[in-house]
C-alpha cells in the first residue's frame, strides 16, 4: 500500500464478549483494512482494537464500527476504572506510511463530519484536529466523563465540534483526533492501596503534582513538575489483578521509553517499600519504543528475538492474551501491509 493509516477506537465495553465480537466482526469484515490486534481489559470495561489500511477503507471502517458500538452498547449501565465519554470513548486516527499529519487531520474532520451528521452524535476532535489548545489534551475533553456531559454539553465553551449539542443518554459522545503514535504501558504493585498508586503517578508524570488552581480563569495552575517528559500517569485499582497499578500513556516514545518509565515506577515504589510485580502493554507498540536510547543500539550485537526475551524479562512484561512480545511489535503487524 502507498498510503497506510491506523485507527486505534476505544470501545467502553469489555466484559460482554457477544458484543466485543460483534464489534470485531465489523472490522474483520471491512475491505482494505487489516485487524492488528485487540486488546480487552474487565476492569476497565473497555477494548482497544487496532486496524491499519488505506486511508478511505480505514475511516469506512471506523464509522462503521462507530455506527455498531452506537447500537449495542448502553452507556447507562456502563462502569468500569477508565474514564470515558462514550460508547466509543476516542477513535484516533495515525499516519504510518505515505500520508502527513495535514492529510491525517483531514481524515480526521471527514470522519468527525460524518459520525455528527450521519449518526446524530456529538464529535470533539482533539490532537493536532483539534479547534484551540484546550481541546487537543484529551483529558480535558474527558473531565467530568460521561457522567458529567449533560452539564458540559450545555456549556459555550463545550459545543461539539460535529454533530448534536443535546446530550446523548445511550450512547454519550465521541472524541475522534489525530496524533502521533502513543503507547498504553501499565505497572502492577504489591499493595492494594490506590493511595500509593496515585502518589506514584503525580512523581512520574509531567504534569506532577497540583498545588493550586488558577485562580481566575486566565490564570495558570501551580504545579510541582513530575519526573518524565512526555509522560502522563494516574493511579487506581484493578480488580484481575487484585492491585493497585500505575497507568501512563508515553506521548513520545523518542523522548521517555517505556524502560525509563519502568525504572521510574520501580523507584518511586521502592522508597515505599513496594514491589513492582510486572507490566502491560496496551496495544501495539513500535519497536524502539521498548529500548531505551542507549540500549537500543545494543540491538546491533543481539538478535532481536534475544533482545526482545531480555527486555520481557526485565520489564516483567505479562501477556495476558498468550502472545509473546514480538506480537506486539507494530512493524511485524504491519509487515505484509508495507
Amino acid at each position: 500500500m502507498d498510503q497506510i493509516l491506523e485507527c486505534v477506537p476505544n470501545i467502553s465495553e469489555g466484559r460482554n464478549m457477544a458484543i466485543i465480537e460483534k464489534l470485531k466482526q465489523i472490522i474483520l469484515k471491512a475491505e482494505g483494512v487489516k485487524l492488528l490486534h485487540t486488546d480487552t481489559g474487565s476492569s476497565a470495561n473497555r477494548t482497544v482494537f487496532t486496524f491499519a489500511g488505506t486511508p478511505s477503507a480505514v475511516i469506512d471502517a471506523a464509522y462503521l464500527l462507530i455506527q455498531e458500538a452506537n447500537r449495542v452498547i448502553d452507556m447507562t449501565e456502563h462502569f468500569g476504572t477508565h474514564p470515558r465519554i462514550g460508547a466509543v470513548d476516542v477513535c484516533p486516527l495515525v499516519p504510518v506510511k505515505g500520508i502527513s499529519m495535514d492529510e491525517t487531520v483531514g481524515y480526521t474532520k471527514t470522519l468527525a463530519k460524518r459520525v455528527g451528521e450521519e449518526l446524530n452524535l456529538p464529535v470533539f476532535c482533539y490532537g493536532y484536529a483539534s479547534k484551540n489548545e484546550v481541546r487537543s489534551h484529551l483529558e480535558n475533553i474527558r473531565r467530568g466523563q460521561y457522567e458529567g456531559l449533560k452539564e458540559k454539553l450545555s456549556k459555550m465553551d463545550w459545543q461539539p465540534d460535529y454533530g448534536p449539542s443535546k446530550f446523548n443518554l445511550r450512547f454519550g459522545a465521541v472524541a475522534i483526533g489525530a496524533r502521533d503514535y502513543l503507547i498504553a504501558y501499565n505497572v502492577n504493585l504489591d499493595t492494594k492501596d490506590v493511595t500509593i498508586a496515585k502518589e506514584i503517578a503525580t512523581e512520574i508524570r509531567e504534569s506532577g503534582r497540583l498545588i493550586q488552581s488558577g485562580i481566575n480563569k486566565n490564570d495558570n495552575d501551580r504545579r510541582i513538575p513530575g519526573r518524565l517528559k512526555a509522560v502522563k500517569a494516574i493511579g487506581w485499582y484493578v480488580d484481575e489483578f487484585h492491585c493497585a497499578q500505575v497507568s501512563t500513556n508515553i506521548i513520545d516514545y523518542n523522548i521517555t521509553s517505556i524502560q525509563e518509565v519502568f525504572e521510574a515506577v520501580v523507584g518511586s515504589a521502592r522508597r515505599r517499600n513496594i514491589d513492582v510485580t510486572g507490566s502491560e502493554i496496551i496495544g501495539l507498540v513500535p519497536l524502539k519504543s521498548l529500548f531505551s536510547n542507549k540500549s537500543f543500539w545494543d540491538l546491533k550485537s543481539e538478535p532481536l528475538i534475544k533482545a526482545l526475551s531480555r527486555v520481557q524479562k526485565e520489564l516483567k512484561l505479562q501477556m495476558h492474551d498468550g502472545n509473546t512480545l514480538k506480537d506486539r511489535i507494530l512493524e511485524y503487524a504491519l509487515a505484509d501491509l508495507l
